[in-house]
C-alpha cells in the first residue's frame, strides 16, 4: 500500500483545490459553497520522488450532530489512516478559534500536522507565517493551491515526512478489478449498498437526498475477486437540476459511468419505476456499459406490491430486457450475493471475445431463420461478420445494400446474437459496412460496355 496523506481543515479553505493540484485531476468538486466535500476522496500524487495517496475530507465545522457530525467522523477516520496530516487553513481568515480546536484535536490523536497556509497569493508570506507561528506547528508552509504556488515545497516536505514502505508497494494502483458504478436518482440507497458490500461506513449515508456529490472510488475484495466500487451522486432529469454544484455532480456521475465496466442502476421498490429512473437508465445505456438493475428496499413490500412492482418493471423497462433484475435490501444485506453474481456475469458477457468464424456462422443462421425484408424492391445481402470491440461487444457486419435494412431487422440481429451466445447484461453494438463496389472509380461503366460492344461490331463488319 502507498502511504496516505490526509487533507483536513475548516469548510472552504481550499482542500479540494489542493487535492486536484496534487493528483493532477479534477476528481474533487471545487466551488465557493462551503461544505461541498462530504466523503473521503482518494487520489494518487506523483509529483515528487515518491508517490503517495492523498485523501480529501469534508470540512470540520465543529458540529457533531446530523450530517455535519457524519462528515466529521469521515475526516477523523481519514486522519487515523494517514501517515501524514496536512492541516489546511485560510490565511485571509486568520487564525480562528475553530482552527485552534482542530489543531488541538489532531495533537490529542498523535497526528501533529504540516500546517499549509493557503490562499497566500498577493500577500506577504512573512506576515502570514508570523500570525500562525502562535499555533506551535513544527512545519508551516505558505502556498496558493488555486495558483499552483508553493506546491513543490509542500510535496518535498511531505515526501520527507513519509515513513519507509516496501518497494513492492510503490506505484501500486489504487483501483483494481472490475469497476462498478452504482448510479440512481437521489436517496435510493446507493451509499448504503456500498457500505454494506464493504462491511464498514465508508461513505456518508443519510436520508437527506443528494448527500453524495462526488464519485467516490473504493476498492473491494469479495470471494477472492477484486472490484472497485464507484459511489456516485444521485442523477435527476436535467430540467430538475438547478443548483450549480448539483450540475457538476451529475457531470461527474456520467463520467463515472463512462469509465466503469458495469453499471448498477438502483431503483426504490417502494416507489416503483419513476421518470427519473428511466432517465438514469438511459444514461447507462447511452454509455454502453454492462448493466444490472438493482431493485432496493424489496424487504419492505408485501406480496401484492411486489407483484405490481414486477409488472411495472416488465412494462416500463422493456427497452433494457437484456439487463438482469436483482431484488435486494441494501440496509439488511439480502440479495447482495445474487447482485454480485449478476455483475460478474454481465462483465464476462461484455468483455467476451469472438472469432470471425463463429460470428459469420451466427449471422448466416440469423438470415436463414428470418430473411431481411424487401424494401423498395431491394433486399440487403449480409455476407460476413467480425468483432470490432469489447465492453460492450461490437460486431461489424459486411454486405451489400445495407442501407435498405430497417431498424427493426437490426434489432432482430442484435437480439439473435445475444441469445445465441448467451450474453446477459450487456448491449451489443452493430456496425454495418457496404461491400466494395467493383465499378468504384469509373466515371460511367454503362458507356464503357457500349464502347466494347461497338468495337466488336466494327471488327465483325471488317471481316
Amino acid at each position: 500500500m502507498l502511504p496516505v496523506v490526509a487533507l483536513v481543515g475548516r469548510p472552504n479553505v481550499g482542500k479540494s483545490t489542493l487535492f486536484n493540484v496534487l493528483t493532477r485531476t479534477r476528481d474533487a468538486l471545487v466551488h465557493d459553497q462551503p461544505g461541498l466535500t462530504r466523503d473521503r476522496h482518494y487520489g494518487v500524487c506523483r509529483l515528487g520522488t515518491r508517490p503517495f495517496i492523498v485523501v480529501d475530507t469534508g470540512g470540520l465545522s465543529g458540529e457533531e450532530e446530523g450530517l455535519a457530525g457524519k462528515m466529521a467522523q469521515q475526516a477523523r477516520q481519514a486522519v487515523e489512516e494517514a501517515a501524514v496530516v496536512v492541516f489546511v487553513v485560510d490565511v485571509r481568515d486568520g487564525y480562528l478559534p475553530l482552527d485552534r480546536d482542530i489543531l488541538a484535536e489532531l495533537r490529542r490523536r498523535g497526528r501533529p500536522p504540516v500546517l499549509a497556509l493557503n490562499k497566500c497569493e498577493g500577500l506577504d508570506p512573512t506576515n502570514a507565517l508570523g500570525e500562525f507561528s502562535a499555533s506551535g506547528a513544527a512545519t508551516l508552509l505558505t502556498l496558493s493551491a488555486a495558483h499552483r504556488q508553493g506546491i513543490d515545497a509542500l510535496v518535498e516536505t511531505l515526501v520527507k515526512a513519509l515513513p519507509p514502505v516496501p518497494e513492492a508497494g510503490e506505484g501500486e494502483s489504487t483501483e483494481t478489478g472490475v469497476r462498478i458504478a452504482v448510479v440512481g436518482r437521489p436517496n435510493v440507497g446507493k451509499s448504503t449498498l456500498v457500505n454494506r458490500l464493504l462491511g464498514e461506513e465508508r461513505v456518508v449515508a443519510s436520508e437527506v437526498p443528494g448527500t453524495t456529490r462526488d464519485a467516490i472510488h473504493v476498492p473491494l475484495e469479495r470471494d477472492g475477486k477484486r472490484y472497485t466500487l464507484i459511489d456516485t451522486a444521485g442523477l435527476r432529469r436535467r430540467g430538475r437540476v438547478e443548483d450549480a454544484v448539483e450540475k457538476f455532480s451529475a457531470i461527474k456521475t456520467i463520467a463515472a459511468l463512462e469509465e466503469s465496466d458495469v453499471a448498477v442502476v438502483m431503483l426504490d421498490a417502494s416507489e416503483g419505476v419513476t421518470d427519473q429512473d428511466s432517465t438514469v437508465l438511459g444514461y447507462a445505456i447511452s454509455a454502453g456499459r454492462a448493466l444490472v438493475v438493482a431493485i432496493n428496499k424489496w424487504d419492505g413490500l408485501d406480496d401484492y406490491r411486489r407483484e405490481r412492482c414486477r409488472t411495472e418493471l416488465d412494462r416500463r423497462l422493456d427497452y433494457a430486457t437484456y439487463a438482469a433484475n436483482v431484488f435486494i435490501s441494501a440496509k439488511h444485506g439480502s440479495g447482495l450475493g445474487e447482485l454480485m453474481t449478476a455483475v460478474d456475469r454481465a462483465y464476462r458477457s461484455a468483455s467476451r471475445d469472438f472469432t470471425a468464424h463463429e460470428l459469420t456462422e451466427a449471422l448466416a443462421a440469423a438470415v436463414e431463420a428470418h430473411q431481411p425484408p424487401v424494401t423498395q424492391g431491394r433486399t440487403a445481402k449480409l455476407r460476413y461478420a467480425h468483432q470490432g470491440g469489447r465492453n460492450p461487444p461490437a460486431v461489424i457486419i459486411h454486405g451489400n445494400r445495407i442501407k435498405s435494412l430497417p431498424d427493426s431487422y437490426k434489432r432482430y440481429l442484435e437480439n439473435f446474437l445475444r441469445k445465441r451466445f448467451k450474453l446477459v447484461g450487456t448491449p451489443v453494438r452493430l456496425e454495418f459496412r457496404e461491400g466494395a463496389n467493383p465499378f468504384a472509380g469509373r466515371r460511367n461503366p454503362l458507356t464503357d460496355r457500349q464502347i466494347k460492344k461497338k468495337r466488336r461490331l466494327i471488327r465483325h463488319v471488317k471481316r
